[in-house]
């Protein structure tokens, strides 16, 4: 994404952090310190009929995929982005309340879904405080997966005594940390017409990220001396391209990403789905990702579900979740799935790399025969320089320590390649 989005992102969470200390009991503020050493994360998917057949619907109905049977009444939305009222059919699916399992402070939820013209969907999250307060249902998302009907978007302004929502994550208010959480997803089509949206999947990755300013190198072996054939996409390249879509350039990271992966996997855009792109641009895939993952919000294209959302739109499944280490990065890459990883540093903390970021997504591929990291980073003058070599210790670090995202990474695959075990011990983040 965008200097300037990072930076605001950045800045949300360390206010957000800052209000919370200052506002919270004293007992709440001890209680945020004592945070574990190492993160905790717990992931959950909902992705066939015996998910989508526990919990509330109103008018949806379980299958292969969430869909409706018929729509239980119209509501009416002002686009933010677009200036237009309309008045449109709906239905809706809540999941059951989930038990954490630990204190979370944070939550990101993600989703795969068709939405064909004259559909979109929305999704949200309510939690439960480990007082056993239900808070108010947060808008986690407004998608679709073209931008001719409504704008998709993040919802700012949500804060309130429990927490607020920053882009696309839930932060917890200190003294308020989630023990439980439910989602809803409400889905519009205009009335009248046939086509519904239909929800394949739908995921959320609660999580305390351990507050660790250095984080040590993990052990490996399983994926040394194994690297991945991932196509290599710059986004620097783009600098300049389509500044309604914030330009091209650093601003990009995240839709170049997901595009070098969903190469990998032989999906993207047809022909004709970029004949709007101008002829003269090279690698207009990117242009189109950059195009249908923009938070009009936001007004960037690194809102992590909406990138993930946007593979699902050719068939792949994806979601946002926090891996707790390198050791289970290198179990993705054995099992054949690259992914997409999240992080933030100082100019000189990840030799090779040549640059500071406030907040990067670039590409895990493989790892040497030495356990350091291969990696595709889009932020790379040309697409035959985008392949690096990190140190594996300089990357863990940067990737995984409180100051940066905590792991967060996007996973992407198609449903028939399974993701791998969890070592043993661990599970439950993905």
């Amino acid at each position: 994404m965008s200097a300037r989005r990072r930076r605001l992102r950045g800045l949300v969470l360390a206010l957000l952090s800052l209000t919370a200390v200052l506002t919270a009991p004293p007992a709440a503020v001890a209680a945020e310190r004592a945070k574990p050493e190492r993160s905790r994360v717990v992931f959950h998917r909902w992705t066939d009929r015996a998910d989508f057949a526990v919990g509330a619907h109103a008018g949806t109905v379980p299958g292969d995929s969430l869909r409706v049977a018929a729509p239980v009444g119209t509501t009416t939305y002002t686009d933010p982005h677009g200036g237009t009222t309309r008045t449109w059919e709906y239905a809706r699916y809540t999941t059951a309340e989930r038990t954490v399992g630990f204190r979370a402070t944070e939550l990101v939820a993600s989703w795969t879904a068709d939405t064909p013209p004259g559909t979109w969907l929305q999704v949200e999250m309510r939690g439960r405080t480990h007082t056993g307060t239900l808070t108010a249902w947060y808008v986690m998302g407004r998608w679709a997966s073209g931008d001719r009907d409504v704008h998709r978007t993040s919802v700012d302004g949500q804060g309130d005594a429990d927490g607020t929502v920053a882009v696309d994550t839930f932060v917890a208010a200190a003294g308020r940390a989630l023990t439980a959480y439910q989602l809803r997803v409400t889905l519009h089509r205009a009335p009248g017409q046939a086509a519904w949206p239909a929800v394949r999947s739908l995921g959320a990755m609660a999580s305390a990220v351990a507050d660790r300013a250095t984080v040590p190198a993990s052990p490996g072996g399983v994926a040394w001396g194994v690297e991945l054939d991932v196509p290599r996409r710059s986004q620097e390249i783009h600098l300049g391209e389509y500044p309604e879509y914030d330009g091209g350039g650093e601003a990009w990271c995240s839709p170049t990403s997901t595009t070098m992966v969903m190469e990998y996997w032989g999906r993207g855009p047809s022909e004709r789905d970029l004949a709007w792109v101008d002829p003269s641009v090279v690698d207009p895939q990117v242009d189109h990702a950059a195009r249908f993952t923009y938070d009009y919000g936001y007004q960037g294209t690194g809102n992590w579900p909406f990138n993930t959302a946007y593979a699902g739109t050719y068939g792949l499944e994806g979601f946002v979740t926090r891996l707790r280490s390198l050791t289970e990065l290198e179990r993705f890459i054995a099992a054949g799935i690259p992914v997409i990883t999240s992080q933030s540093f100082a100019e000189g903390e990840l030799p090779g790399a040549g640059y500071g970021t406030d907040g990067h997504l670039m590409v895990v591929v493989g790892f040497t025969e030495d356990g350091d990291v291969i990696a595709n980073d889009p932020y790379s003058d040309t697409n035959e320089q985008v392949r690096r070599v990190y140190p594996r210790a300089a990357f863990e670090n940067v990737w995984q320590r409180a100051s940066s995202s905590g792991g967060v990474v996007y996973v992407i695959h198609p449903a028939g390649v399974p993701l791998p075990a969890h070592p043993p011990g661990a599970g439950g983040n993905w």
